[in-house]
C-alpha cells in the first residue's frame, strides 16, 4: 500500500523581491507540430502500457507518451517515452510529469519501427534519458533481425551503459521480471514482460485476461 504524498510547500502568500516570471511546461505538442503515429506502433505501446497499468497501477506510476520534464528552468529539456514507470508512487491521471514534483522515472521504454511517431534520432533521445536520470532504458525494434530487436541500457555508477543482451530476452531489473519478444495482438514480434526467461508465464493485458477467463468458464448445458 503506497503512502500518501505530503502536501507541497506553498509560498504564494509570502512577499518577494521581484514579480513572478511563470514558465510554461506544455502537456502536448501544438496541433500543427504533432507527428503521425503508425498503427503497429500504437498497438505495441498501448499493449505494454495496459499490461503495466493492470499489474502495477496501485504501486507505481505508469506513463505512456506524456511529456517528462527534468529541468525546472527549461521547458525544452523534455522527452516523451512510449512507456515509463516511477516506482513507489500510485498511478494517477497526470497531464505531464515534472521530476521536481513527482520524482525521476526509473524505467523508460521506446518502441521503434516505421512510422513510430519519433522525430529525434535515437542518440539524441538516449542522451535525454541519460540526462533525465533513468536507471533502465529499453529500446525495442520489431523490424530488426531476431536477437537484435531488444537493446537495454543500465545506469551504473552514474554512467548509462548498454547491456549485453543474448537472444530475445533479458531481465527487467526495475520490476524484477523479464523482457521477452512474443506475439502481441496478432503482431508476431512485440515487447512483453514475463516471469521467466522463456516467456512461458507472461503478464497479460486486460483483454488477454478476459479471454483467458472466458476460455476457462464452464459451458452452460
Amino acid at each position: 500500500m503506497s503512502m500518501p504524498q505530503p502536501p507541497r510547500p506553498d509560498a504564494s502568500h509570502l512577499r518577494h523581491r521581484r514579480p513572478v516570471q511563470p514558465l510554461f511546461f506544455p502537456d502536448c505538442e501544438p496541433e500543427d507540430e504533432r507527428v503521425p503515429e503508425g498503427k503497429r506502433h500504437l498497438e505495441l505501446r498501448t499493449f505494454l502500457y495496459q499490461v503495466l497499468k493492470r499489474t502495477f497501477a496501485e504501486q507505481h506510476g505508469i506513463g505512456c507518451d506524456q511529456f517528462v520534464y527534468w529541468n525546472a528552468r527549461d521547458p525544452l529539456r523534455r522527452c516523451a517515452p512510449d512507456v515509463f514507470v516511477k516506482l513507489g508512487r500510485a498511478d494517477d491521471l497526470f497531464p505531464s510529469w515534472k521530476t521536481w514534483e513527482r520524482g525521476t522515472p526509473e524505467l523508460v521504454v521506446e518502441i521503434e519501427g516505421e512510422a513510430s511517431g519519433k522525430r529525434l534520432p535515437w542518440p539524441e533521445r538516449l542522451e535525454r534519458f541519460y540526462e533525465l536520470g533513468a536507471r533502465e532504458v529499453v529500446r525495442f525494434d520489431p523490424e530488426a533481425a531476431s536477437a537484435s530487436r531488444l537493446r537495454v541500457w543500465d545506469r551504473l555508477e552514474d554512467d548509462l551503459v548498454e547491456r549485453l543482451v543474448e537472444g530475445d530476452a533479458t531481465p527487467c531489473v526495475t520490476l524484477g521480471l523479464w523482457w521477452v519478444v512474443g506475439e502481441v495482438e496478432g503482431i508476431p514480434a512485440g515487447l512483453r514482460l514475463a516471469r521467466d526467461r522463456e516467456g512461458t508465464d507472461v503478464l497479460l493485458s486486460p483483454s488477454e485476461r478476459l479471454a483467458q477467463l472466458e476460455e476457462r468458464a464452464p459451458v452452460a448445458r
